[in-house]
């Protein structure tokens, strides 16, 4: 991340803004009754759009403020813990302001159904944790949850419009694919997965300068500085993992950057923004050093091919064109092992980190793995006594 300084030029700034706000306006004024999405990870881009898009909502006569804005955050349940709870505190807050301002503003957070979340795939069904080819979490756990709330929205108005912070500047691959999709800042996108939705990237033709100057120099107007934000960047060195809704945006987790996102997240091999945090000296040091710690045990544990079995989730054996075999997911007893590691922490750090409902969800997986198990273990008694 490139942190601004007060040198930095920024001629033509606020004319820049001004007509990225004069879009907005624009577009909220048209005739439909489309309820607007804002997706808010809390990070740079999505707090300046949700700035931007409450200043020319509070300049609006109250006649013409008709038009719902829900600002939706995704928690995976398994977020960085100093993200998520900067994330759920500026929700509230941007919650009771919109109200106390008299704005048609409100906030939702999404979260990924009890049987598709982070735990249990890894220790009831046994997924590996997520590696670059088998980056299976993204969709159950950011894609779908948040995809549903906008059907929801869609079947109830007819449409909806999802704002969303993403840049060209953010990166070469970013450029590409808002290039190839024809994404604009001055109008609105095919959504793409869900139907009668729409997508508008207003901030797309800013720089990373132009985000980190505007948010350092004007305070957001639900309350509160941007400071804690500023921090968090500084101290980690990274950037949001954003709220994904589309898997042409996935790349942004997990990437080679570092970002916030998931701290169990395997599909880099160091989870440099976590790392960042623990270097800067934070007061929830201990804590965030236990976290990273059992995220590597994570990943000597995929990497140790001992610990899966020789068979997929389907009961198959398969294997690669070169012959070797696919292996299949960790063996009951691996998975046992890894969830008495979780609760162990839990007790070290002092908060929940799976929820009773994901015990109870696996546990029931477990049941049903084993009598597939003992099955297969009998088939195999079976066809060696006619041998």
């Amino acid at each position: 991340m490139t942190e601004p300084a007060l040198a930095i030029s920024i001629s033509g700034l606020p004319s820049r803004l001004e007509d990225i706000k004069d879009v907005i306006r624009s577009e909220y004024l048209e005739a439909h009754s489309y309820p607007w999405i804002v997706a808010y990870s809390g990070g740079k881009d999505s707090t300046l759009l949700l700035q931007l898009v409450w200043e020319v909502i509070a300049d609006l006569p109250l006649k013409q403020r008709s038009r719902q804005i829900l600002v939706v955050g995704n928690d995976t349940l398994v977020e960085s813990p100093l993200v998520i709870s900067h994330l759920r505190n500026s929700l509230q807050q941007i919650d009771l302001a919109g109200v106390q301002s008299g704005l048609p503003i409100s906030t939702e957070v999404t979260t990924p159904c009890i049987d598709q979340t982070f735990w249990v795939s890894v220790i009831g069904r046994g997924y590996i944790p997520p590696t670059r080819n088998f980056r299976w979490c993204t969709d159950r756990m950011k894609i779908s949850p948040t995809n549903k709330l906008i059907l929801r929205l869609t079947q109830e108005f007819g449409g909806a419009i999802l704002l969303i912070g993403t840049r060209r500047a953010e990166s070469d691959n970013r450029r590409r694919a808002m290039n190839n999709r024809g994404v604009s800042a001055q109008k609105l996108n095919p959504q793409g997965l869900v139907e009668g939705c729409q997508m508008f990237a207003p901030l797309a033709d800013l720089e990373d300068n132009d985000v980190w100057m505007t948010l350092m120099q004007r305070s957001p107007p639900w309350g509160g500085t941007h400071r804690r934000l500023i921090t968090l960047y500084r101290n980690a060195g990274g950037g949001e993992c954003p709220l994904v809704v589309t898997k042409e945006q996935a790349p942004s987790c997990g990437s080679t950057s570092p970002r916030f996102g998931c701290w169990t997240c395997t599909v880099v091999q160091k989870d440099r923004s976590l790392k960042g945090l623990i270097d800067s000296g934070h007061g929830e040091t201990e804590k965030l050093e236990a976290l990273f710690d059992f995220r590597e045990w994570l990943l000597e544990l995929r990497e140790d091919k001992s610990n899966r079995l020789p068979v997929r989730r389907n009961g198959n054996v398969e294997h690669r064109e070169d012959g070797s075999p696919i292996l299949g997911p960790f063996k009951l007893e691996v998975r046992k092992l890894i969830l008495n590691k979780l609760r162990e922490l839990e007790s070290e750090i002092g908060e929940p980190l799976i929820l009773p409902a994901e015990i109870d969800c696996i546990e029931d997986v477990w049941w049903r793995d084993q009598i597939k198990e003992d099955a297969r273990q009998a088939l195999h008694r079976s066809l060696e006594a006619v041998v």
